[in-house]
């Protein structure tokens, strides 16, 4: 399947922000870092938790549950789990560090479209 999608809302995103989409039955964090978008999945690829509310940096988004930090450019992670000691410790081998699914983005007749079934 290589339909693309409108994204839905990806008009009044402001620069420098993020939001919750939903696009083909998924659940996507819409990003835009200065004129461009990105888009993966919006849980956090430890606990699940939502990365619409987590926080933005840049092109770098935290998740609220466990602070893991994640590129939205590319899906890598750039901090698994927050923090040192033995809890942080113990939680790494217990599920070790797992990229976020990213999404292609295409910009049409000035609508935003996304491909999500790949």
């Amino acid at each position: 399947m290589d339909d693309w999608l409108e994204v839905p809302g990806a008009g009044n995103l402001a620069r420098g922000s993020m939001k919750e989409v939903s696009a083909g039955g998924r659940e996507i964090l819409l990003v835009r870092a200065g004129e461009t978008y990105y888009a993966v999945d919006n849980r956090c690829s430890h606990m699940g938790g939502k990365l619409s509310e987590g926080d933005l940096d840049g092109t770098v988004v935290t998740c609220p549950l466990h602070g893991s930090r994640f590129d939205v450019t590319d899906g890598t992670v750039v901090r698994w789990l927050k923090g040192t000691g033995l809890l942080t410790t113990i939680g790494r081998m217990i599920k070790s560090p797992q990229p976020i699914r990213t999404y292609p983005l295409k910009m049409e007749d000035d609508r935003l479209l996304i491909r999500v079934g790949m």
